[in-house]
């Protein structure tokens, strides 16, 4: 772990490699697990706006549950979540003719019908943030549906803070994401000599 700015960084973004495997995984992160994918507090307004743009975009199904939960779900620690359905898909997942499961609220960014791109959880992910008072925890999240993916990251040498640079940069700032860079190539130099 190592400190930039008010954020502890897990060296595992530096270390581990990954790409998302769409083809291989099918987009299983977004249906499966028992929760649905983090929400900051300032997207929850957002989701609020743009629901009645997203639902020529979402699944019956995901509807009917938004429906009766809400736009998104609040959990016992009182940390804010995208609703699910039947405890399992996210109320937003949508799937093309190949089964792959996407993000409806992608879909609609896609098209230039919202300027939101979809929860910056999902956009970081393998990267979790937990928020603390005084920093934040930047780390890798590891979980077995990933496997192709972090073996699509290894064979093309990928790490995964350059996989999810735009993500970076959008939670933490460009200058942030530079520095990590900077940090980065002086553990690469070090560890080459």
């Amino acid at each position: 772990m190592f400190q930039l700015d008010k954020t502890i960084v897990s060296e595992e973004i530096l270390e581990k490699e990954f790409i998302c495997n769409l083809s291989a995984c099918k987009g299983a992160c977004c249906v499966n697990g028992d929760a649905g994918a983090p929400l900051e507090k300032d997207e929850l307004p957002v989701l609020q706006e743009i629901l009645p743009i997203l639902e020529k975009y979402l699944r019956k199904e995901g509807l009917e549950a938004i429906k009766k939960q809400g736009a998104y779900t609040t959990n016992e620690l009182g940390e804010h979540e995208t609703t699910l359905i039947n405890g399992a898909d996210c109320a937003y997942v949508i799937y093309d003719e190949k089964k792959v499961a996407l993000c409806g609220i992608e879909e609609a960014y896609n098209q230039g019908e919202i300027s939101f791109k979809k929860p910056v959880s999902c956009h970081l992910y393998p990267i979790r943030i937990k928020q603390y008072s005084e920093f934040a925890a930047v780390n890798y999240d590891r979980w077995e549906i990933c496997d192709d993916a972090c073996n699509l990251g290894k064979e093309l040498s990928v790490p995964v803070y350059k996989f999810v640079k735009q993500a970076l940069v959008r939670k933490f700032g460009e200058q942030w994401y530079k520095e990590l860079e900077h940090i980065a190539e002086e553990r690469s130099r070090s560890n080459q000599s």
